[in-house]
């Protein structure tokens, strides 16, 4: 049976979720014993989190769902650290034909990601380099983009930015700082702008931004 912990959780995003809820489960458990296996010697998430990993990070990142439409198939996401936001969403995506390409420098942290796709069958492809070395002539525009952690939102923006298409969508988790940030992104940036409030941090928000350009001066 699934802890509590896991299902208090889950228990929001499973109306999100296409495939068998105990198997989206049991994924996201073996997810989080490998990660908590991993820790020991590759620092994948903050020590002091780990023991919240199921609202703290689990959840945190289930909450793209419902901000997703049926249509969106390939992901970007951008400084993927342990896996968040991107493993629990390919998780609750997984069977869909949804893609994702995971963005992450570190060789050691790069390894885990491909480690935890191949065990758990993911369509997950792992860079193990910075967002600003991968071409988008390679790899073309993407439906969403994501990034949880990584850096300011006009440093996001920039890095976002070439992957852009016409539908493209970013999703980036923000703090409490997410009102001065997004104001100083603004003074750069174009972008059409949805702030959805987050579940699991009373300070946090999810930032959307369509139609990303840089302003004309």
């Amino acid at each position: 049976m699934p802890s509590e912990d896991a299902l208090a959780a889950v228990r929001p995003y499973l109306q999100y979720v296409t495939r068998p809820a105990n198997d989206f489960i049991a994924d996201l458990e073996r997810f989080s014993a490998v990660l908590a296996k991993w820790q020991r010697v590759q620092n994948l998430v903050s020590r002091e989190t780990l023991p919240q990993i199921w609202i703290r990070h689990i959840a945190d990142s289930l909450q793209v769902l419902p901000l997703l439409r049926s249509e969106d198939s390939s992901f970007l996401d951008l400084g993927s650290g342990g896996g968040f936001p991107a493993i629990p969403l390919a998780i609750a995506l997984k069977g869909g034909g949804q893609r994702f390409l995971l963005v992450e420098p570190n060789s050691r942290k790069a390894s885990f990601l491909r480690a935890i796709a191949r065990e758990l069958e993911l369509p997950v492809t792992v860079e193990a380099r910075r967002s600003e070395a991968l071409d988008p002539g390679e790899t073309g525009a993407f439906d969403i983009i994501t990034s949880r952690a990584l850096a300011p939102l006009t440093t996001l923006c920039s890095l976002a930015a070439p992957f852009f298409g016409p539908q493209t969508r970013a999703i980036f988790h923000k703090g409490r700082e997410h009102v001065e940030e997004l104001a100083e992104s603004s003074a750069v940036w174009h972008h059409d702008v949805l702030i959805t409030k987050s579940a699991t941090d009373p300070d946090g928000v999810l930032i959307e931004l369509k139609n990303l350009r840089l302003r004309t001066r």
